[in-house]
Parts: C-alpha cells; structure tokens; sequence
C-alpha cells in the first residue's frame, strides 16, 4: 500500500514538473507570459466544471444504471425464490390468518393494474391486521417445508449482491429466522402461551414482508416481462379460480 502511494506521489510531482517545464518552452519561444496565464487559468477554472460534470453528474448516472441492472439480476434470484419458496409460504400463511379474506381479494391481480394501484395495495397490506391462529398440525407442516428448504434459504444469504435488495434480504432472514425457530423445538404439541405467541409474532413478520416483496416482484414481472407475469397471475395463491390452463 505505501509503495502504491509512493508510486502515486512521483509520477503527479513527475507530471507537474512536466507540465511547468512545457510552459517555460513556449515561453522561451513566444515570450508571451500573458497569453499563457490567459488560458492557464481558464484551464484552471474549467477544471470544477468537469469535476461536477464527471462527479456529480456522469457518475450518478453510470451508479444509477449499474444498480438498476444489478437489481434486475436480483429480480431473477427473487423469482426462484417465489417459484421454489415463496409461493407455497403464502399459501401456507394465509392459513393461519383468520382475517385473510379481508385482504384476497384485493390482492386478485389483473393486467389491468397500473403503478398506482400496487402502491397503494402494498400501503394496505402493511396496514392490515393479521390475526394469525396456529394450529399444530399447520405448524408441523410448516416446519417440515421450511426445513426442506434450509439450504435453498442459506444459499440465498450467501449471495454478497443481495445487500443491494435490502427489503429482500430482510424477508430472506426474517424467514431463516422462523425456520430456525421451528426447526430447534423438536415438538410442537403442548407449546406454553408465551411460546405460541413468539411464534405468531414471527410468522407475522415473515408473512407480511413476504406479501409485500411478492407485490413489488409481481410488478416487476408485469412491467419488464408479460410472459412472465401471465403465468404468475393464473399461479396466484390468493386467487381461488386461479388456473394455470387458459381458458
């Protein structure tokens, strides 16, 4: 590191005395030290243009294309996980929640959907008063999916480029959370009060990021891939005549 930074020092002394010494040729050969001291310091002035211009402005834009084509590339890890994980968990969920129908049928998405309309379902989701009622035998089905994808899950957390999804991520651990808590109770009969309710409380959290990640990845899909979004809206788990055959 200190030879790089040596190195950095020399060749800017190196250039600096470079640039001196041609500006001491041409004034050797002219004899013109205003006409150099006119466009010396215009240089000099235009260098802060061009320090706002690359900076501040290409840079922004060349950063703001580079993360929306990352986050495009993310949108492809996002769709495995709804096609392998998350599809099946929003089923499952809305199971346990008693006042899910409160919320179906609002979430019933059609082609027609503009921007509009899934910012404002999305707002309402995370308004919406999950009641979540666990009954053992739900319970041990979950625990038996959410253990079956451990390892889906874990690779996923693996992946450095989804810190830039931060909303995905949290879903990702919100949900190894859950399947870590349900994994170390060897039995779920019998569960103490208190227990049920962290339980619940963790099943809320996942189900409620969960269904808002879902929005945001199905209006992806509908902006950026029809086809796509075809099948994802006759595969919708909140739509009870949802069929994937087109009639």
């Amino acid at each position: 590191m200190k030879r790089f930074f040596d190195w950095k020092i020399i060749l800017s002394l190196a250039l600096i005395i470079l640039s001196a010494a041609i500006y001491f040729i041409h004034y050797l050969i002219f004899r013109d030290a205003h006409h150099i001291f006119i466009y010396l310091i215009g240089d000099i002035a235009f260098v802060f243009l061009e320090v706002l211009m690359v900076t501040m402005v290409l840079h922004q834009l060349l950063h703001h294309r580079e993360r929306k084509t990352m986050l495009n590339k993310l949108n492809m890890v996002i769709g495995a996980f709804f096609s392998e994980v998350g599809t099946e968990l929003l089923k499952g969920f809305s199971v346990f929640d008693s006042e899910a129908f409160k919320i179906t049928q609002k979430l019933v998405i059609t082609t027609e959907w503009s921007e509009k309309e899934f910012f404002k379902i999305c707002k309402s989701i995370k308004k919406h008063n999950y009641k979540v009622d666990i009954k053992k035998e739900d319970l041990e089905n979950l625990k038996s999916f959410l253990k079956e994808k451990r390892q889906f899950l874990l690779a996923l957390l693996e992946n450095p480029n989804l810190l830039e999804h931060e909303s995905f991520t949290n879903l990702l651990w919100a949900a190894f959370h859950l399947t870590e808590e349900l994994t170390y109770r060897r039995s779920l009969e019998g569960l103490p009060e208190a227990d049920c309710h962290h339980l619940i409380e963790d099943i809320k959290r996942v189900y409620q990021l969960l269904i808002v990640e879902w929005l945001n990845y199905m209006e992806h899909l509908k902006n950026d891939y029809p086809y796509l979004f075809s099948l994802a809206i006759r595969t919708n788990p909140f739509d009870k005549n949802a069929s994937v055959v087109l009639k």
